[in-house]
This record gives C-alpha cells, sequence and structure tokens, in this order.
C-alpha cells in the first residue's frame, strides 16, 4: 500500500468514526384484553402511540393486526450516534408500553444497526 492509498484509508477511517449513525428498530405484539371491537382496539392504541410518542423522541406505528381486535404489532424506531444510547432508548420505551397496563405486551424484538 502506498503513501496515497495508506492516507485515503485513514481519512475513510476518521470519517466513519465521526459519521456515524445507529438506527434501532423495536416490534412490539399487544394484546388488548378488553377490547370488543375495532373501535376499542383503535382507542387504546392511539393512547398508547401518542404517550410514547409525548415522553420518548421516537417514531412509533402500528405495523401489524390491523383488522384483529384483540392483538396488534407497533413498530418503534430510534435513530442517535451512540449503539448503547438508542438500545437504551427503546429498552424504556418497551417498559413504558408494559407499565402503562393498557394492554399485555406477549412479544418484542429489537434490532440495532450501525450505518
Amino acid at each position: 500500500m502506498d503513501l496515497f492509498e495508506q492516507l485515503e484509508h485513514s481519512v475513510c477511517q476518521r470519517l466513519k468514526a465521526v459519521l456515524k449513525m445507529v438506527v434501532g428498530v423495536a416490534r412490539v405484539t399487544l394484546i388488548l384484553h378488553a377490547s370488543n371491537s375495532l373501535k376499542d382496539k383503535r382507542q387504546v392504541l392511539k393512547s398508547v402511540i401518542e404517550k410514547v410518542k409525548n415522553k420518548f423522541n421516537v417514531s412509533v406505528a402500528e405495523v401489524g393486526g390491523n383488522d384483529v381486535w384483540q392483538r396488534a404489532e407497533i413498530g418503534i424506531t430510534a435513530v442517535g450516534n451512540d449503539r448503547a444510547f438508542v438500545n437504551s432508548v427503546l429498552d424504556k420505551v418497551l417498559n413504558f408500553i408494559e407499565g402503562l397496563h393498557l394492554a399485555e405486551v406477549t412479544d418484542s424484538e429489537i434490532e440495532i444497526v450501525n450505518f
């Protein structure tokens, strides 16, 4: 490797360290025991989503189970430049949703991706 290639490699490594982006994605499956209609489900989901958005700087949307009135899946995303911070935010969101006691969390998964 000549001097130019070494310099180019060094610059690329420094840029990667500076321009790091971390995206965290969580999928949460909820059971809404008290829901007897899609209208009931929408009211509970709207409440959960709004409370999460108001407390945390994340994006939240219903991503599955749209036509099933006692089950819902929501997707949550957080973006930052520190993997531990993004993971911590998503963990706190999951704990917050469980603490609301508006729906039972039956499954959740988190994936963190570095760009």
